[in-house]
């Protein structure tokens, strides 16, 4: 039986990457994972790219002092700002999230999609590469940037009522969607309240897609039995119990979500 673990190291600019690292569990359940939440310039998606890529910098150096073997950019804001910089700069793999455009426009080819994210990231050039590359034919999907969403999941504020009536407004229009993109890691703790106001339409994350990236990269895992999780915020370990439930919590519930995906 193998002793030595794989140690993963995941971050985020707060708890939206527990949704991805929920997914790496399932697939990976022996490996020791390092979770990074940079509490402290929550959130990325309303800071400058110059910002965001200094935050990047300093979580994975952090990580990879902690033993990081791989690790996972587990934000969509961080991934389309700092991604390549950070790939040039450390001697590890580096797996980022991508919004599953490219998926949804083969799944659904001349339908209409929307496509959710933060502000910076569909401000960003990655994005709309993204979109030209997977709509060659001049197709449009639709953007929404959704900042509210990112503040309700750090305040753990997850009341249906209150994100699908958020949703109605930032979203003028609700029907006639073949497909709905998560372009925010923090966006996959309210599938509830966006199939209550969209209905039933094909909800798509990245999430699947990054950690079987991960697994390649890697080129499979070591570790038996129950792994662990071990969090940090801006470069300290939590240690509070209170904090710690906070986490648990919401590991909790991305878990039931990733389950039920």
């Amino acid at each position: 039986m193998s002793t030595e673990r794989t140690t993963v190291g995941f971050f985020d600019s707060g708890a939206g990457g527990l949704t991805v690292l929920a997914e790496a569990r399932r697939a990976m359940p022996g490996a020791a994972y390092l979770f990074y939440a940079d509490t402290d310039h929550v959130p990325y998606g309303t800071k400058t790219r110059e910002e965001v890529l200094r935050y990047a910098r300093r979580a994975v150096s952090f990580l990879m002092e902690r033993g990081a073997e791989a690790i996972v950019v587990a934000c969509n804001t961080a991934t389309s700002m700092a991604i390549d910089d950070l790939r040039a700069e450390f001697p590890l793999p580096i797996v980022g999230m991508e919004p599953a455009v490219k998926p949804a426009a083969r799944v659904y080819p001349g339908s209409e999609i929307l496509i959710c994210a933060t502000p910076l990231t569909i401000a960003g050039k990655k994005l709309h590469t993204l979109i030209d590359r997977s709509f060659p034919d001049g197709e449009t999907p639709t953007l929404a940037a959704l900042p509210g969403l990112v503040a309700m999941a750090e305040e753990e504020r997850f009341d249906p009522d209150e994100a699908s009536a958020y949703l109605e407004a930032a979203i003028p229009r609700h029907e006639g969607y073949a497909a709905v993109v998560l372009g925010c890691t923090h966006f996959g703790y309210f599938r509830d309240s966006f199939r209550r106001v969209f209905g039933n339409v094909d909800i798509i994350d990245g999430n699947r897609g990054t950690v079987r990236r991960l697994i390649s990269l890697l080129g499979g895992t070591r570790g038996d039995g129950e792994g662990s999780v071990t969090i940090f915020e801006s470069g300290r370990q939590v240690c509070d119990p209170g904090r710690l439930a906070r986490y648990a919590r919401l590991l909790a519930r991305a878990q039931r979500a990733a389950e039920e995906n």
